[in-house]
């Protein structure tokens, strides 16, 4: 009999997508080329730091913002400064670090341009510092008295929910000089306690939590998987000690058990999926 300890464990999160466009004025005075910096209206509200956006005109001009890109549209990440200001990178890391000299240059349009911006995040990545977590699930009574058989039968047993919470120590910064530094950063304590206070998208992600990461195709990992919302985000600041979190949230769909290999997608450096001539993305295989 096998005896596991957490520390295989581990939290990945997906950042949600935005489905609908949020529109809005892009003038030439929006635009500071020198500190490779612009802003929009909703920015401090509704974008954050590592997001993967989506920009393009209305009108289907060129778009005519960062220095080089003769497109209508273009995709890259975002770092959000406290005042709302909005530069762009071509990697996840360099926009979680926000470094002036990593932001791609950028040009002044000739003319207002009309734009909308979607957020396109499509890539799991696991939570930085976590030191525990735990998941619970509960399954609700539902009154089935008033519905026909078929429906009764489905739900007779009540409806899955479940909620959890996060301990993490505080961090917010990615630095090159880092030494976890990795070419695949991962998320940190900070964008959850953001989530809470995000205006348009809310504060939901996809959430994988492992119990047990074999980290091999040949022995299976085991891990919850379901959508989540941020409910609770207390940071504790001690004169002598760690700064530490706590991330609450509940899930607001399923709830799945699952075991085996976690899925995974080939994806090209700017984290962008490789797409087969059908449309359909190409999914890794055990090769053995």
């Amino acid at each position: 009999m096998a005896v596991y300890l957490g520390d295989t464990g581990l939290v990945e999160l997906k950042r949600d997508a935005l489905d609908t466009a949020l529109m809005t004025q892009l003038d030439p005075s929006d635009v500071n080329v020198d500190r490779k910096r612009f802003s929009v209206d909703f920015a401090s509200g509704s974008l954050v730091s590592g997001d993967h956006l989506e920009i393009a005109t209305v009108d289907g001009s060129l778009l005519q913002l960062v220095a080089g890109h003769a497109y209508p549209d273009g995709r890259w990440y975002v770092h959000v400064n406290q005042a709302g200001g909005l530069r762009l990178f071509d990697t996840f890391e360099k926009a979680v670090s926000g470094r002036v000299e990593d932001a791609l240059p950028l040009e002044l349009p000739t003319r207002i341009k009309q734009i909308k911006i979607r957020t396109r995040n499509s890539r799991y990545r696991c939570v930085a510092r976590i030191k525990d977590f735990e998941i619970s699930t509960t399954r609700e009574t539902v009154d089935t008295t008033l519905i026909g058989d078929e429906f009764r039968q489905q739900y007779e047993a009540g409806l899955i929910s479940g909620q959890g919470t996060l301990n993490c120590l505080w961090e917010h910064a990615y630095a090159i000089c880092d030494p976890d530094y990795t070419t695949n950063a991962p998320e940190f304590p900070v964008y959850l306690a953001s989530l809470v206070v995000r205006i348009q998208q809310g504060a939901d992600f996809s959430g994988r939590f492992f119990i047990y990461n074999s980290g091999s195709s040949r022995v299976n990992s085991v891990w919850y998987e379901a959508d989540c919302v941020v409910t609770n985000v207390a940071v504790t600041v001690p004169a002598g000690g760690l700064i530490e979190t706590t991330i609450q949230f509940v899930t607001t769909g399923p709830v799945q058990l699952r075991s085996g290999m976690p899925p995974s997608y080939l994806l090209q450096e700017s984290g962008d999926f490789i797409l087969q001539e059908s449309g359909s993305r190409i999914q890794l295989e055990d090769a053995t």
